[in-house]
């Protein structure tokens, strides 16, 4: 089975590339690795996976040194000739579509290129489903789309009406648009909202990372609405297993669906929405203090208003997730900050020896 990863250089798309690698799926990853944040790290992340800096040119698949199943694109999803060409080429079975413009605040700054890339790309990746013969397209929505609910445990039955950001309008639309697709082509789709996704190789502009430079640089660390804040933290971990159990169980319609009483999450048509979540909100508070006593240092807080785009609280209802793969996320918070404090200082003590060695030749 032949599986395109879109965002492969992307925290969760990396990791989900490696264990479908060691799962002996064919895999193809595509990235257009732009500078959202440190491209170094995302050449690092590709590394790991046998795809070399020097070896990449635009637009060229190359071939994994490592790994015989593993091959990578440069490439943007706003390109449709390219696009459409690899999927030609290719003969994709299962396409999982993680790249998008990330960032609930980067969306205040530069809103086009949620368009660009959530929107225009993702009807790239819809058009060539359509027209190839895809089994099944699994793609990132997010949390965010709940917006300014409060009803709590978030449940894929809401309502989503009132997002707060452009990015969450853009996931949202993401989710409007597979639906279209499902009904009009009968293409399988499932639309995975994703809780607050933390762990080893995570995002410089995610909280835990933030905090934990900022406490190992004896920086005062910014926290948002005086502390009055909860997350259904995600482990990477959990959120990969979870799409790896769904590749096979493609939606086909849910034969109690109707018009009379729409249920959002699922359709007449080849349509379907989980949420991957925790199932159990963290006080942003509590989960400051388990950094400080992972790092044996006590952070200086600088407590700030609520940021434009934000909300208090998420948690997320995963039982329809359990009972349709049998899985519910085991990573609890104090083991899951734990392994992303070994991941850092072991990738920044290198970064630092490294730099050190270049300064003393």
């Amino acid at each position: 089975m032949k599986i395109l990863v879109t965002g492969a250089a992307g925290f969760i798309g990396f990791h989900l590339t490696r264990k479908l690698a060691q799962m002996n799926y064919q895999i193809v990853g595509l990235d257009c690795i732009n500078d959202y944040y440190s491209t170094k790290l995302k050449y690092r992340r590709l590394e790991l996976l046998g795809i070399h800096m020097d070896t990449i040119s635009e637009e060229v698949l190359i071939e994994s040194s490592t790994h015989k199943n593993i091959s990578f694109i440069k490439a943007d999803l706003k390109n449709r000739s390219v696009i459409n060409d690899l999927f030609d080429d290719q003969k994709f079975d299962i396409v999982i579509n993680l790249a998008a413009q990330a960032g609930v605040r980067h969306s205040l700054i530069n809103p086009h290129c949620y368009i660009d890339s959530n929107i225009t790309g993702f009807l790239n990746i819809l058009e060539a489903a359509r027209f190839h013969s895809i089994e099944h397209l699994i793609y990132a929505s997010s949390s965010s789309v709940y917006g300014a609910n409060t009803d709590m445990p978030f449940t894929t039955n809401d309502n989503v009406d009132h997002p707060m950001s452009l990015y969450a309008a853009s996931k949202k639309t993401n989710e409007l648009m597979a639906h279209t697709y499902s009904n009009l082509f009968d293409i399988p789709t499932t639309g995975l909202r994703f809780f607050t996704v933390y762990g080893p190789w995570g995002r410089p502009d995610m909280a835990l990372f933030l905090f934990t430079k900022a406490i190992l640089n004896g920086e005062p660390i910014k926290v948002f609405n005086y502390g009055k804040m909860e997350r259904d933290f995600t482990y990477v971990g959990d959120i990969v297993e979870a799409i790896h159990r769904l590749i096979p169980k493609a939606p086909s319609g849910n034969a109690d669906w109707s018009g009379d009483n729409p249920d959002p999450g699922s359709s007449f048509a080849p349509y379907q929405l989980f949420n991957i979540g925790n199932s159990n909100p963290v006080k942003l508070m509590d989960f400051i203090s388990e950094l400080e006593h992972q790092l044996g240092i006590k952070a200086e807080k600088d407590f700030l208003p609520m940021q434009p785009g934000d909300v208090p609280k998420t948690w997320a209802d995963v039982d329809d997730l359990y009972n349709y793969i049998d899985f519910q996320p085991q990573v609890r918070v104090k083991e899951g900050i734990h392994k992303f404090v070994e991941w850092y200082t072991d990738y920044y003590l290198r970064e630092k020896q490294s730099l050190s060695a270049l300064v003393s030749k």
